[in-house]
């Protein structure tokens, strides 16, 4: 599932490609966020010093003892910086040396500050403005409270007038990687689609290249508007190797609209949940990225590789955005599902321990030097 031969292997295709790696091109958008990343005060020692509430459980039995009273949550920002999964995933695949371009909400008709080194190494165009996060961390997992409400600004239509059809066009059918990740929070991303399949996708022509997505967390959706999605997302394949990312939470959600059992969330119970998928689907690959391991279906196989062990994690909010751009590294490097898997969660491992995206280099040293087990 992850031995020193099979790290040291992928460190050396990684180095060895790392100048090919600055070739390859990537389109990807289409949200984009300021996010403030947060703790929650238990108990204040002074005007400076508070131990946090570690664990959302733990926010949970403080919420739930205030009902019918009322209480004060005292919240802390930690850092504030640019957020949404798609300028993350971009900003990591612009680490790694490929030519970025991004469409997005960052502001506008001003690009908003946050995101102001990010456009200094990727080719950056906005839509609309940002929206905001406040992204809650605690030891068990994050809270994300979002206001979403410039996302609405994201159609079909703003793109032709704001950015340009031709332009679009020319990104959509050049680049090696089109990623379109956030569904969830982008109310019109499915219209958005229906309108690329009819309008642009039946005069591509070229070499099949990657398709990414990420639909979010899509529980506040319904399963319709889910399933919708899914169908739309299979009818890329018939242009694009279409790759399907989700989340452990995400995977039992389709699984749900799917039809099929997800109760069992152990290793073995991901294993065939997303095989399912990957066969009900019919798409390239599908991917699933538990916290301490992630795993790909593809082709009747699935390969799953263990993480790096992080005991302190500096920062978790994408994470899941990371390990995103590094398995997309690996398929765009003809990487087998087992290395980019492997690639993605060395990246991702890397982000939530130092809190930086990490060049190809840096890969390839967290892989010669893999962090001690538990």
């Amino acid at each position: 599932m992850n031995t020193p031969e099979m790290r040291e292997r992928c460190a050396q295709r990684l180095v060895a490609a790392e100048s090919r790696a600055r070739e390859l091109t990537a389109f990807v958008g289409l949200d984009g966020f300021v996010d403030e990343i947060i703790q929650v005060v238990d108990k204040r020692d002074n005007a400076e010093i508070f131990q946090r509430l570690p664990t959302i459980a733990k926010l949970a039995g403080r919420l739930a003892g205030a009902a019918g009273k009322s209480t004060n949550i005292e919240l802390v920002n930690q850092v504030t910086k640019l957020g949404g999964n798609g300028p993350i995933m971009a900003n990591a695949l612009a680490s790694f040396g490929l030519q970025v371009t991004y469409l997005g909400t960052l502001g506008y008709p001003t690009l908003h500050p946050i995101f102001g080194p990010f456009a200094k190494c990727a080719e950056v165009h906005s839509i609309a403005e940002p929206g905001h996060t406040d992204a809650l961390e605690f030891e068990d997992g994050k809270i994300m409270l979002g206001k979403h409400y410039p996302l609405k600004e994201v159609t079909w239509e703003n793109i032709k007038t704001r950015f340009g059809r031709d332009k679009f066009l020319a990104k959509f059918q050049g680049a090696d990687l089109v990623g379109f990740v956030n569904w969830t929070m982008l109310p019109y991303m499915s219209d958005l689609w229906a309108a690329l399949l009819q309008e642009l996708c039946p005069s591509l022509n070229g070499a099949r290249r990657q398709l990414f997505f990420d639909l979010a967390d899509p529980e506040k959706r319904t399963p319709n508007d889910i399933v919708r999605a899914l169908d739309l997302i299979v009818c890329f394949e018939k242009y694009f190797d279409v790759l399907l990312g989700l989340n452990e939470k995400e995977a039992g959600a389709v699984g749900d609209v799917l039809g099929i059992s997800s109760a069992d969330h152990a290793p073995e119970g991901l294993t065939q949940l997303a095989a399912a998928i990957n066969r009900a689907l019919s798409v390239n690959t599908v991917v699933v990225h538990p916290v301490a391991y992630a795993l790909a279906a593809g082709q009747g196989v699935v390969s799953l590789v263990e993480g790096p062990y992080i005991a302190k994690p500096l920062i978790t909010t994408g994470a899941g955005d990371h390990f995103n751009s590094g398995f997309c590294l690996g398929k765009l490097l003809g990487f087998d599902n087992e290395l980019c898997v492997l690639v993605g969660v060395t990246t991702s491992g890397h982000y939530v321990r130092t809190g930086q995206s990490p060049s190809i280099g840096d890969l390839a040293a967290m892989l010669r030097n893999w962090p001690a087990t538990h």
